[in-house]
């Protein structure tokens, strides 16, 4: 852009000088060279005065600023270079020169300012841009704290659960109190290995589940029965971690005050883009089980919240009799079931 200004302003000045004006092109030519490389140097010095300003102050009255001091200190050069070295010896053109310099500066004026405008916005252009980024990266990274810190908080919630029932069994039945420790040592390794997952096919999720309810098996008995219904593709994806807080709570809930079989039932089906996930528990609405530690459906809501902002995607039914947790995965990479 630099070079098309200098060629631009030759251009101009020996159009003026030599065809307009008639003086020779050596006046033509030196003319246009000592303007041409002035407005160069001082497009130079304005950006480099620019650069280092302050980002955070107000740029844009000190960059016309700037351009004005420089096209002032720019135009006195050229009219005192030009004078002693062509106006010297060549008297109309000396004349010329004087009653040019009003519209010299203007131009340069002109030509500064555009290009001091021009700096400032970059260089704001540029700031904003960092700031930006350095917002979301921020964040990014608290979201990764907060859904490592939501993950987290699962173990301590179902191990609380695991242990005062291991240490219930140990005296009463030392056999399966030690089944209990073997499986959740099994069940805590699976747990570690998918801390790095953002996502997980469902089925990978269901054998995680699957040792998690032989832990609740060996707690209960044949007490508790739990019934899947299958109705999706291999490549539907969901969260690690979501789903065994909402069948932790189905438990809990479906078997206190109760002393029969419970069935808890466990639909799955791909809905469009949409994977939904309804668990159905026994419920009695004039019973009060006893509170838990306040991560239940609330952690997977603010879970949910983060990974795809949305709040629809976790509801809850009751009525006098069933308890009903809707859980839906976006699945933006799958057909529906029923589409294939």
């Amino acid at each position: 852009m630099v070079s098309l200004l200098v060629l631009l302003v030759l251009a101009v000045h020996y159009i003026i000088l030599r065809n307009v004006l008639q003086f020779d092109v050596y006046v033509a030519v030196y003319d246009g060279l000592v303007s041409s490389l002035l407005l160069c140097t001082a497009i130079w010095g304005i950006v480099l005065l620019i650069r280092a300003y302050p980002t955070s102050a107000v740029i844009y009255p000190y960059a016309l600023l700037v351009a004005l001091m420089i096209s002032v200190a720019a135009t006195t050069a050229e009219w005192e270079l030009l004078k002693w070295w062509i106006g010297a010896t060549n008297a109309p053109y000396k004349i010329w020169l004087h009653h040019a310099l009003p519209i010299r500066f203007l131009v340069i004026w002109i030509v500064n300012s555009w290009m001091a405008t021009n700096s400032a916005l970059r260089k704001n252009i540029v700031s904003l841009d960092t700031r930006f980024q350095q917002q979301a990266d921020a964040s990014a990274l608290l979201k990764e704290a907060e859904l490592f810190k939501l993950r987290q908080q699962l173990q301590p919630h179902f191990l609380y659960n695991s242990l005062n029932s291991i240490s219930a069994l140990i005296m009463i039945e030392p056999n399966k109190a030690q089944e209990m420790i073997g499986k959740l040592s099994d069940f805590l390794r699976s747990s570690v290995k998918r801390e790095s997952e953002d996502t997980m096919p469902i089925e990978e999720e269901l054998i995680y589940l699957s040792s998690y309810l032989a832990i609740e098996s060996v707690r209960f008995g044949d007490r508790l029965q739990v019934h899947f219904e299958k109705e999706y593709t291999d490549d539907a994806r969901i969260p690690p971690f979501l789903m065994q807080p909402i069948i932790e709570n189905a438990i809990k809930f479906g078997l206190y005050g109760k002393t029969g079989t419970v069935d808890i039932f466990i639909h799955i089906f791909l809905d469009g883009p949409m994977l939904e996930i309804t668990i159905t528990n026994p419920y009695d609405a004039n019973t009060s089980p006893p509170k838990g530690t306040g991560f239940g459906l609330e952690g997977i809501q603010r879970r949910l919240w983060l990974l795809y902002a949305r709040l629809d995607l976790l509801e809850t039914k009751k009525d006098e009799q069933y308890f009903t947790t809707i859980l839906k995965i976006p699945q933006h990479h799958v057909q529906s079931h029923t589409d294939r």
